[in-house]
């Protein structure tokens, strides 16, 4: 039995994988850890610990599982530089899965959004568009930004040059080697991406919809049942699904 502890339980998230725990087998949720509460303190009755808490904890999180030798899947977005450097030096020392999407859907539009633009070819235009709940606190989604990273691989881009946040004023003639991402705060949404294709003449469009946590949830569980047995090492959910 694979005893995880979820680390922001009183979330959004959080709640919606303590719900989703007991369905599955093999998992045993043996803490539950918010703000406020001290997870060294029950950290050693885990074998792994899952966190979708705030960015900023991330790292101290990632610490403290390296210090105590437990996997880590780290559900938050948002990181800073620094506390990217610092997560990823931990990885070295025990496996964690860092996914922007735990969604099966979303792994696959990853998978489709790569092969579209390989197919397609430099002569399509690149979008992509993202739209979540008015609380939201970080722009655009992580799942956006994996999938600009993704067209920007495919084109041999720097995507931190090429990626055009919103257009405003005059801004003159889109260029080729530009990637639109466009964010969009509203109502409940639970998280919508597109990703768009545009040439003269047509258009290719790829679109995920998610009407509920409990999708990325049980990602996030079945991730936890197969990090544990993975050597030292960052892992994404391609990893975890096997499509690379």
């Amino acid at each position: 039995m694979i005893k995880v502890i979820i680390n922001g339980y009183k979330g959004r998230m959080g709640q919606a994988l303590v719900n989703c725990a007991p369905q599955h087998r093999g998992l045993q949720l043996v803490g539950k850890v918010d703000a406020g509460d001290d997870l060294a303190a029950v950290i050693g009755n885990a074998d792994v610990v899952i966190d979708f808490s705030f960015h900023a904890a991330t790292a101290s999180v990632a610490a403290l599982c390296a210090k105590n030798k437990k996997a880590l899947v780290i559900g938050t977005t948002g990181h800073s530089d620094t506390d990217t450097f610092e997560i990823r030096r931990l990885a070295k020392e025990i496996p964690m899965v860092w996914a922007s999407n735990f969604s099966t859907g979303v792994n696959t539009l990853f998978w489709l959004t790569r092969k579209a633009a390989e197919i397609l070819g430099p002569d399509f235009d690149l979008e992509v568009i993202e739209m979540h709940h008015r609380l939201k606190k970080d722009a655009p989604s992580g799942t956006a930004k994996t999938l600009a990273e993704i067209l920007a691989d495919v084109r041999k881009l720097k995507l931190n040059e090429a990626a055009r946040h919103g257009r405003n004023g005059i801004v003159g003639e889109r260029t080729q080697s530009e990637i639109g991402v466009h964010s969009i705060r509203g109502g409940d949404v639970v998280g919508d991406h597109t990703v768009v294709f545009a040439n003269i003449g047509e258009r290719v469009e790829l679109t995920h919809k998610a009407s509920s946590r409990d999708t990325f949830a049980n990602g996030a569980l079945r991730a936890a049942q197969w990090v544990v047995t993975q050597k030292p090492g960052i892992y994404d959910m391609q990893d975890v699904l096997g499509l690379k």
